[in-house]
């Protein structure tokens, strides 16, 4: 039997820890930590990030962000860019010492400490809390790609948020096929 909780937390899980990076009007990198954010179609993200936020300022200035998915290599510091805000912290992303370098088809930093860059055109800002973006180039750190040219996730130890506890669990090994393994019920 279900036990009913007494606080409702978003139970899907495991939710991606997301790097969300934009330069500033002073052409500094800004990043921040989200949880909020779904493929939203096959070359699209939706981030859910409030108007508040300098990060969403920037996009909505800029039109481009790029995404990263955090790893269990750079928790400190991923953790660190969601609980301050730049708005109050001038050289926050500096002080979290991370690197980043320019893009060469969008106007945003890529972070070089995380294996995954998605480089996205902003498509839509979907009320107060959405924003859509189109993945323009996707990029992975040669380390993890196989000798069959697939991305290995596993050796990348990517992190996922728990919303009811607020913590960071890596993402676990493969324990199944998509798309195959439940054609035994096909008749």
């Amino acid at each position: 039997m279900k036990k009913q909780l007494k606080h409702i937390v978003p139970a899907i899980f495991p939710m991606p820890v997301i790097l969300i990076a934009t330069y500033n009007e002073d052409g500094t990198v800004d990043v921040m930590n989200a949880a909020w954010g779904c493929a939203y179609d096959m070359n699209q993200i939706q981030l859910n990030i409030s108007e508040s936020h300098r990060t969403t300022k920037n996009i909505r200035r800029t039109g481009v962000f790029t995404v990263t998915v955090a790893t269990a290599d750079h928790i400190p510091e991923a953790d660190y860019v969601g609980l301050v805000s730049a708005d109050r912290v001038k050289d926050k992303f500096e002080r979290s010492g991370l690197k980043a370098h320019k893009s060469d088809i969008i106007d945003a930093p890529i972070l070089d400490d995380f294996p995954i860059c998605m480089e996205c055109k902003s498509v839509e800002f979907q009320g107060e809390y959405g924003v859509l973006g189109e993945i323009v180039r996707l990029s992975v750190d040669e380390e993890y790609i196989d000798e069959n040219g697939k991305v290995d996730l596993e050796k990348m130890k990517i992190i996922s948020y728990d919303p009811f506890n607020h913590g960071y669990h890596v993402v676990g090994k493969k324990v199944g096929q998509a798309f195959s393994d439940g054609k035994k019920y096909i008749k």
